[in-house]
């Protein structure tokens, strides 16, 4: 492991919930609803998608790692001839599924953790992941696997900061608790420099995906924060006046093969 992927590692461990906190949560707080993951009714074109999509001719086609409902995949659904969603949950694979018929491209998904799932995965001509590398701490192997998956590109979009950093006042206002800041795109361009690849990097600002309503950014956000449902309440009270903003900075990631 390169002095990079540790420190990206190391980051990412630092946002382990204190075990005190953890022990008493009354359920898990890793939680990806799958309803957050729904294609809105018009998908914006982003830098993201055009990396993608620049890659692509003739019969294209892409794998969509931790697919959820497939935006990477269906905001360039006229380019392409069919799709590949890798995710470890079958809720989301079956969004993925419903999409592909919406968009009439033929669809195959894949049902785990990648890279564990990497060997039953066809190669395509380009490899996406969106929002997906802070759930990495061994990217490495990650990387690697994406790079023997695509033909031409791969592309990755992740937030400027960890996507919990939003959380950062709610951590602090329920539990005194003082959250990281790190790993940044810049470090996950150093990984992948040391890889052997050259990868470009492009910042931009695009929306984040938020709960449909008040009650429901309520209840996931309780549950993230391992606070009892009883306290639903308080952690309403505490987003009325505390709203967490619709846009951020983003990165795209990409590199050619």
């Amino acid at each position: 492991m390169t002095a990079a992927a540790r420190s990206w590692r190391a980051a990412l461990a630092e946002w382990s919930i204190p075990a005190a906190i953890l022990e008493q949560a009354p359920e898990s707080p890793w939680i990806h609803p799958p309803v957050l993951f729904e294609l809105p009714a018009a998908i914006a074109s982003s830098p993201s998608h055009e990396r993608a999509r620049e890659a692509l001719s003739g019969d294209a086609s892409i794998l969509d790692i931790g697919c959820g409902g497939g935006i990477a995949t269906f905001a360039i659904a006229s380019d392409l001839r069919s799709a590949v969603g890798v995710d470890h949950q079958q809720a989301m694979l079956a969004m993925y599924r419903d999409n592909g018929e919406r968009f009439a491209i033929p669809v195959s998904t894949v049902f785990g953790d990648w890279p564990d799932v990497a060997a039953q995965t066809p190669v395509c001509d380009v490899a996406a992941a969106h929002h997906v590398v802070y759930n990495v701490g061994d990217i490495e192997p990650f990387l690697t696997a994406m790079a023997e998956h695509a033909r031409h590109r791969v592309v990755l979009e992740l937030p400027a900061q960890h996507p919990l950093a939003s959380m950062t006042s709610a951590w602090q206002h329920f539990w005194q608790l003082e959250r990281p800041t790190g790993p940044s795109p810049e470090l996950l361009m150093d990984v992948i420099a040391d890889l052997g690849f050259r990868p470009k990097i492009e910042h931009w600002n695009g929306p984040l995906r938020v709960e449909q309503d008040l009650d429901q950014a309520a209840h996931f956000m309780r549950i993230r924060l391992c606070l009892p449902i009883e306290r639903e309440g308080e952690v309403r009270d505490f987003l009325a006046t505390n709203p967490v903003a619709t846009t951020r900075p983003l990165a795209t990631i990409w590199w050619d093969l």
